[in-house]
This record gives C-alpha cells, structure tokens and sequence, in this order.
C-alpha cells in the first residue's frame, strides 16, 4: 500500500511538472508572437517589395542593367517612337531637335525609353550624348523584338482597319504600341508618348501635369487633329447624318485625334473596362461599319474612331501641347473649312513638323 502512495504521488508531480512547463512554454509562444508582430509585418512588406521589384527586372532595365523599380511612380517616363533609323539622315535630325529642345527645357532628370531597332538605338544613344548631358536623363532600355512580337498578337487582326499593308509606314506594330502599351509593359504607371519631329517650347514637367487634370473617366491625354482628317475619313457617314458631330471641327465637334504627343495613365488602362473591351477586332469592325470608317495613320485611328461613341475616355490636350503645322488638307479639297481646324491660339510648348513640315527657330534657340 505504501509503494502504491509512493508511486501516485510521483505520478501527480510529474504531471505538475509538466503542467507547468507547458505553461511557460505556453506563455513565451504567446508573448513571442503577440510582442513580435510588427517585426515580423515590416519583415514581409520587406519580402513583398523585393519581390516586386525582381518582377520589374522581367521587362525593364536600365543601360547598366540596373532595375527600374516599380517605387518610380512619380517619376516622368518618356517613350520617343525612332525606328528605321540607320539610313534616313532627316529622320536623326528630327530627333536630333527632339531631345535637344526636351532637354533644354526640362528641369527635372526622366526616365528615357527608345521605341525602335537596334540600330537606331544606337544612333539615338549617340545623339543623345551629342546634345544633352546624362545627368538630365536615365536611359531604360526594352526588348523592342518580343515587345513587339507581343504587341502584334494583340493587334494583328485590327491594324487592317487601319491600313494594314506589308510595308507601308504604319503597317509596324511598334505604331500600335501605345493601345496596348498597358499590357506588355505591366510595371509602368504613367507614359508621355511622343513621336520624333517635335520641338519643345516649354519644361515637359507642365505637360506630365495635366495628368493631375483627368476627370474619373479618362484613361489618356491627346490633341485633337488639326486638320480636317476625320472629317475626310468619315465623309459617307456625314452625308447620311448631317447634323453629327462626327469630324466635326472644334470645339463641339468630335474631331479626332493627333497621337503625336500622348498622356498615357497605364493604371487607368488596365482598370477600364469599356477600354479593354474595344481592343478586338470585332469591336472595331462594328464601329467601322457603324461609321463607315477607314483609317491609315496607325494608333491615332483607333482612338479616333472609339472616341465617336465614347468620348469620355479621353483628356483633350490643349492644342498648344501639339501644335501640329500640317497644312496638307488646306490644299487638298478643305480650304473653306481648314482654319477652323487649324485655329490655336497661346503660347505655344510643343510644335509638331507632321508630314515633313518645317518646324520655325524658336527665340531659345537664337540665344543659346
């Protein structure tokens, strides 16, 4: 009997011997975890911001290849179209007098994307050199071939809307980039767009601020056309509908647009709806047919024609941020109607030498 009481009293103080350093073990778990928790929350925000910025390094990358991290939201990145480049002499001045007159202006280093082949990469990196100094841009550099590989998967089956024809100025897809530019290029935030026969007046730092000008439903900035291209492109439609705004000159008119220069809100492109739903070819069949539509000037085209019943997707850019000096249509059939089209009054920032024209020398350039 008395080993029995031996043997139950040994029993019951090793249950509370472990009853008790189970309740220690208990305690420390509980202060561990509870103590420790912002440690560990700033430790994983730390996991998930590397994580983002290794999922950047997959599209976009610097000269030296250093990462173009996606924290650069606020910072101004400009994509210039200069393509077949290599053995057009007229083509590197006028983006010779691209960058030389942004850089004169701008007040604040840009992100800097070349859209074009290697060669004129190239050729751009030495004109670059040659007129600017690098501390006033960042070169970032894009796999233009799968980019455009990619962009063409997308918009094969419209560009024929557009004057698809092998060979013709507009048939490349780079020219179609910027429809889609919020697909392929996923880490990018905000885009200022412009082609290479601009010549700056003012800081582009103004212009990246009419982004802050965008009501709730625009998802990009563009001018309208100054001449009257659409009302040409849409002249059956008129005929049958005589009081439309369709080609219409401003400002009530539904003009269409000059890509030359465009605000691009990628976010705001990924999250519209009712803009990804006309990125097919039967969205744009129907509205060709609907306005008896054909274009041939590429991405401008496509904005054009979806802004006829959807207007609010855009910003219109003030004429003075692309005064295009065009005057092909004044001598082409529309000289009654072609002031109203052309008519941009202001200080002007940014001229556009479209379809070869002259661009004047400004007083900046007189003086320096």
């Amino acid at each position: 009997m008395s080993l029995l009481r031996s043997c139950k009293r040994i029993f019951n103080s090793f249950l509370f011997q472990i009853s008790v350093a189970l309740l220690v073990l208990l305690v420390c778990i509980y202060f561990y975890n509870v103590g420790s928790t912002p440690n560990i929350t700033a430790l994983l925000k730390s996991e998930i911001t590397k994580t983002k910025v290794k999922k950047t390094s997959f599209v976009v990358s610097d000269g030296d290849g250093d990462l173009l991290s996606v924290l650069e939201k606020d910072q101004v990145n400009i994509m210039i179209t200069f393509t077949n480049a290599k053995q057009n002499g007229n083509l590197q001045n006028k983006f010779r007098t691209t960058v030389r007159s942004l850089f004169h202006f701008t007040s604040k280093p840009v992100n800097l994307f070349i859209l074009g082949d290697e060669h004129s990469e190239a050729i751009a990196k030495d004109i670059l050199a040659e007129v600017t100094q690098p501390g006033k841009y960042v070169l970032k550099h894009l796999e233009i071939a799968s980019l455009v590989k990619t962009v063409h998967e997308i918009v094969s089956e419209m560009q024929k809307y557009f004057s698809y024809k092998p060979g013709a100025y507009f048939s490349d897809s780079l020219f179609f980039l910027s429809i889609v530019v919020h697909q392929v290029i996923p880490d990018l935030h905000r885009v200022i767009m412009i082609d290479c026969d601009l010549k700056f007046n003012a800081d582009i730092l103004e212009l990246y601020n009419h982004f802050e000008k965008f009501d709730e439903n625009n998802v990009m900035g563009i001018a309208r056309d100054a001449q009257p291209v659409y009302r040409h492109n849409l002249h059956m439609y008129r005929n049958k509908f005589k009081n439309t705004r369709a080609g219409g000159p401003p400002p009530d008119g539904l003009t269409g647009f000059n890509s030359g220069v465009l605000l691009l809100d990628l976010d705001r492109m990924r999250k519209s709806r009712l803009y990804n739903s006309l990125i097919n070819a039967e969205s744009i069949k129907n509205l060709t047919e609907k306005y008896m539509f054909k274009g041939h000037l590429g991405d401008q085209d496509f904005y054009a024609l979806i802004s006829l019943d959807h207007e609010e997707l855009f910003y219109v850019l003030p004429c003075t941020w692309n005064r295009q000096l065009c005057t092909w249509w004044r001598d082409h059939g529309y000289a009654d109607v072609f002031d109203q089209y052309f008519k941009c009054e202001g200080h002007i920032n940014i001229y556009h030498g479209n379809c070869n024209t002259e661009i004047p020398k400004l007083d900046w350039e007189r003086s320096s």
